[in-house]
């Protein structure tokens, strides 16, 4: 059986993880809870399968689909994470993912998709809610979140999280200049005014 890339930060969740890969045949499995590390391990491993969350240290999981992309790698990716799939579900498959299951659900749709994605198919089970009971404005507000770029959503996440311009761009690799450029075009894209404002619509929106 090939080898498996698994990007995780849980312990317990990582736990559980190893033992669904392990049931599955996989021998070979490599963790890191750095996004930064993922593309470096898929060139070292060569593995059929990557087990990606998206919520990491540096790069989020979406940078990480993008820049799986844009490299050119073979592997197949299963998101598996807390995130919100109203506002990643869709983001992730335009990405290149071939699953997405949530951690809210149980570990034999875990399973599941890995079978899946490893004979070939993709696995989107369900649908979400979407905008079903919303208020006008909340609406509004997930409608603007869905307009940004994966980049603008990563920075926009750090801010919220009350990490600094420096510690983003030192994550990130970027330069100071430029995520002070980010900041400034989410506080207007967003129509915030503040990093709390930004802190509180990311949180009403449950991507945190």
């Amino acid at each position: 059986m090939c080898s498996v890339v698994v990007a995780e930060d849980h312990p317990v969740v990582l736990g559980a993880l190893r033992v669904v890969l392990e049931s599955l045949g996989y021998k070979s499995i490599h963790v890191t809870s750095s996004g930064v590390d993922v593309v470096p391990m898929i060139r070292e491993h060569s593995p059929e399968l990557v087990v990606l969350d998206l919520k990491l240290n540096g790069f989020g999981g979406l940078e990480v689909l993008e820049r799986i992309r844009a490299i050119g790698l073979v592997c197949k990716v299963v998101i598996f994470t807390s995130a919100d799939p109203e506002h990643y579900l869709m983001r992730c498959r335009r990405a290149g993912a071939m699953a997405f299951v949530s951690k809210s659900a149980s570990m034999q749709h875990l399973q599941n998709a890995i079978k899946a994605v490893r004979s070939g198919y993709t696995y989107f089970p369900g649908t979400f809610a979407g905008n079903v009971g919303q208020s006008e404005a909340h609406r509004d507000e997930r409608e603007l979140i869905a307009r940004l770029s994966t980049r603008e959503m990563e920075i926009m996440l750090k801010l919220a999280r009350g990490e600094s311009n420096k510690h983003i761009a030192l994550a990130m690799n970027l330069s100071h200049k430029t995520i002070s450029t980010y900041k400034t075009r989410l506080m207007l894209k967003l129509g915030v005014s503040s990093l709390v404002a930004l802190g509180a619509l990311v949180k009403r929106n449950g991507l945190f």
